[in-house]
């Protein structure tokens, strides 16, 4: 971890130079603090603490995921529209064989809408703990410990403050650190949280949240993080996401054993361990949401239990076809 907001500021100002803007724990532990169900009009107060990870700089893990939209899974008569979430490894500073692609499409305007529908959704993990929790069915776990899925739009408003010179502590000090206010108001129709702010006044960290973190200790937030998918995996990708843009059905048979979407189970008859997690369905229709919000629903998903299904994309088959067409056409020269 950073011992000095200098390290951290370093870190982003060549970050922004070079213009870059499943662990078992994860499930059913109620850790994940589901800021985005508050109430319009309120404030949930969180204290975030460092990650345990001493090797990243940030008290924070970025997390980029593509969507893969189906029209439905083949052999299912009445299949409905599903998503399929898959790593982008740019994650691991590696090029993504997907975003390669897509990065053409927005030099065609008549491509664009396409590209940012296919595009990677970023979000944000941090930890911490919630000092004021206007969500009054939430219970508080025995680990008081929270993760925090965080979108573009919020951390923005985080990462800026950090960038400010009359910050002289790390917010995530134990004796000097700040609280983060997280607030939701509505703009143009959709949740808004651009007055969300860092106290001014700092504060320790208290004797009982002391206690919390000496008994269960930090989380390593990469082990929230997708499995780095393997070559196989990454051709595996490639295909399903030229079979989307295709527009056709999910093939169990073909990709099941690697990515699936929710309750579609792996292929009969296979006996090796899927390579990865099956993916969920996003719990919101992401051509419905603004682009910040759209990246943190894509976030939600790995902690979300209920399935929603994601509506099948309006794209012309003709325009489909030509982007195939040139995707094939180029793998061939």
């Amino acid at each position: 971890m950073a011992t000095s907001l200098a390290e951290i500021r370093a870190k982003l100002q060549a970050s922004e130079n070079r213009g870059t803007g499943g662990n078992s724990q994860s499930g059913g532990d109620n850790a994940i603090y589901a800021h985005w169900n508050i109430q319009e009009g309120t404030n949930a107060r969180i204290r975030f603490l460092p990650d345990a990870d001493t090797k990243n700089t940030f008290f924070w893990a970025e997390r980029a995921m593509i969507n893969l939209p189906f029209a439905g899974v083949k052999g299912q008569a009445d299949s409905k529209p599903v998503t399929v979430q898959v790593p982008c490894v740019e994650m691991w500073g590696e090029a993504c064989p997907i975003l390669a692609e897509m990065r053409t499409w927005f030099k065609d305007t008549s491509l664009e809408e396409m590209g940012r529908k296919y595009w990677k959704k970023r979000s944000y993990l941090f930890q911490g703990f919630v000092r004021e929790n206007p969500i009054t069915d939430d219970k508080t776990p025995e680990n008081p410990i929270r993760r925090f899925i965080i979108s573009p739009q919020i951390f923005n408003l985080i990462k800026s403050a950090l960038l400010d010179p009359e910050l002289e502590n790390l917010p995530t000090d134990y004796q000097g650190g700040l609280d983060f206010t997280v607030t939701k108001t509505s703009k143009g129709g959709y949740a808004d949280y651009s007055t969300s702010k860092w106290s001014r006044k700092e504060s320790a960290v208290t004797a009982e949240e002391a206690a919390a973190i000496d008994a269960h200790g930090l989380y390593n937030l990469k082990d929230f993080l997708p499995k780095k998918p393997s070559e196989v995996e990454l051709k595996v990708m490639k295909e399903m996401f030229e079979a989307s843009v295709d527009g056709q059905p999910y093939d169990p048979a073909r990709w099941g054993q690697y990515y699936r979407p929710w309750g579609v189970d792996a292929p009969a008859g296979s006996t090796t361990q899927p390579a990865t997690t099956a993916a969920k369905v996003a719990p919101v229709a992401a051509s419905s949401l603004p682009a910040w919000e759209d990246d943190v629903s894509a976030a939600e998903e790995s902690f979300v239990s209920s399935p929603v299904v994601v509506p099948k994309a309006n794209v012309s088959s003709d325009k489909a076809q030509d982007i195939l067409a040139m995707i094939r056409s180029r793998q061939k020269s």
